[in-house]
């Protein structure tokens, strides 16, 4: 951290780009600690603090999950799931009223399958920070959680992991673009 003058006698605290790093990892290992995401499987040989980009979370999602797409260059190419997304105002983690039939379509089909889990990905537009939108996805994903449950759903079979901003579905800088990667997706795994 570097002490930087600011106008009027105050002073301001700039970090570099490790310290901004080392506090995602303490966001995460926070989330991780706090039993926010208590349920979601990590990869062998990744530890809780390893980061949203590393893959938390994904061990039996296959090529499903929205990190693997992103890897192949897929990403947005296999939202036909059988799960539908919802999507947030922005800065907001609260389900919308328009979201409540398509949450309730997911839990039906959840009832329907019930061998199967989900995991929620919370997402975030590009604005803010990487902490800020690694938290808010967090909630966003939790937020998720929470409402299948009410529906019915056990909470042992919804996982939850936050990729903030990472994976975007467009890169456009717009409000249109912004609200379609304000969401949570939801992918099915074994």
């Amino acid at each position: 951290m570097i002490p930087v003058p600011r106008g009027r006698g105050g002073w301001e605290i700039r970090t570099n780009g490790v310290l901004r790093f080392a506090a995602l990892i303490l966001v995460c290992a926070a989330f991780a600690a706090s039993g926010c995401s208590s349920s979601v499987k990590k990869t062998p040989g990744l530890g809780a603090g390893a980061g949203a980009g590393a893959g938390m979370g994904e061990s039996n999602l296959g090529n499903k999950g929205s990190l693997a797409q992103f890897k192949k260059g897929e990403l947005g190419a296999g939202e036909g799931g059988p799960l539908s997304d919802i999507h947030f105002a922005f800065n907001q983690y609260t389900i919308e009223p328009q979201d409540d039939s398509v949450l309730k379509a997911n839990a039906q089909w959840l009832e329907a399958h019930p061998n199967t889990n989900v995991q929620v990905e919370g997402h975030c537009d590009e604005r803010g920070s990487e902490e800020y939108n690694i938290a808010l996805g967090a909630k966003r994903a939790q937020s998720a959680k929470d409402y299948l449950v009410t529906l019915g759903i056990a909470p042992s079979r919804i996982s939850t992991i936050s990729y903030g901003k990472e994976l975007p579905l467009c890169t456009e800088h717009t409000e249109e673009c912004w609200a379609r990667n304000r969401r949570d997706h939801f992918v099915v795994s074994q």
